[in-house]
């Protein structure tokens, strides 16, 4: 039986109770706001990713719009619904950021604020981009290498947050580079030269993929990726640990990167061994290949009402 436009008009919004350290539980005058003001159905989803990922992809049969309230992973696992079910072109997702690093609605240019960001809601236009996929998930920033052993060492401890990842950081300074071989298809060089294809052998501190600029806590990981282009954006960090460290507040306003290798390409295979990866602030784990692309549809986001776009 086809859907009625009633039901294909229905918004549902999806809040993840645990972002940043349980603040829409701790927070009863916040929670009561959003509870007003939210439109559409309401869904808590306590039981984690692959609850998140299976209600997003049920209701996004039956619905116009979603909105994810959460962090970056909330929203990778929201998008990821939308993807399995096939409805990237039919349903628009707003965000409502929750989390602690919120990288995501930085490149979007949404408001950290909760109450400014739901007025993006009912008052901004639709943006379509086309994100990536990283090991068969949808991302719109992953690394491979460091910076994805971090997140498994935040992972472990109590401290979350901003001081949890800098703690975490103490474990750069001991890493020993990996040696990887990347093979990149259909892109351009750092000298805007394009390619059908190229292959790099590297020892590597750490690899960013990503269709955004922004890592978590606003750090300016990928200055020169672009929302607006249909690139993958890479950056091959061949450094040490401890000059990754003190280069770090380069690196966070996205000065030092502009020394390193880097690529724009549709596609990208690097083969290493046991190389960690991370994407939306989650690690996946260690591979001794990955794989990531660009997707071929874009989604479709609800942004503030601006001409330009500067990410």
């Amino acid at each position: 039986m086809s859907r009625t436009n009633q039901e294909l008009k229905k918004t549902a919004a999806i809040i993840n109770p645990g972002s940043a350290r349980n603040k829409w539980l701790r927070r009863k005058r916040l929670r009561k706001y959003l509870a007003q003001n939210l439109p559409g159905e309401k869904h808590d989803v306590f039981a984690g990713k692959e609850k998140t990922v299976s209600l997003a992809r049920e209701l996004a049969c039956s619905c116009s719009q979603l909105v994810a309230v959460g962090g970056d992973g909330t929203i990778a696992d929201v998008l990821q619904g939308i993807r399995e079910a096939k409805r990237e072109e039919q349903v628009t997702l707003g965000i409502v950021p929750f989390g602690s690093g919120n990288a995501f609605r930085k490149s979007l240019d949404i408001p950290k604020r909760v109450r400014k960001a739901i007025r993006v809601l009912d008052e901004g236009k639709v943006r379509a981009v086309r994100l990536m996929e990283i090991e068969k998930l949808v991302a719109g920033f992953a690394s491979v290498g460091a910076t994805a052993l971090v997140t498994q060492e935040k992972g472990r401890h109590e401290i979350q947050g901003l001081w949890g990842h800098l703690l975490a950081g103490r474990k750069l300074l001991r890493l020993a580079k990996w040696e990887i071989e990347a093979e990149l298809e259909d892109g351009v060089d750092d000298r805007g030269e394009p390619f059908v294809s190229r292959t790099l052998k590297l020892e590597i501190l750490d690899c960013v993929v990503t269709r955004s600029k922004y890592f978590g806590y606003s750090w300016k990981i990928a200055p020169l990726a672009s929302l607006d282009d249909d690139y993958l954006d890479i950056t091959f960090y061949e450094i040490s640990g401890l000059k990754y460290v003190l280069a770090l507040p380069l690196l966070y306003l996205g000065l030092y990167q502009r020394s390193q290798k880097h690529f724009k390409a549709k596609k990208l295979v690097l083969r290493g061994k046991n190389l960690p990866v991370q994407y939306h602030g989650e690690f996946l784990g260690t591979r001794d290949r990955v794989e990531a692309r660009i997707l071929p549809h874009a989604v479709r986001f609800i942004c503030p009402s601006c001409d330009a776009h500067k990410t």
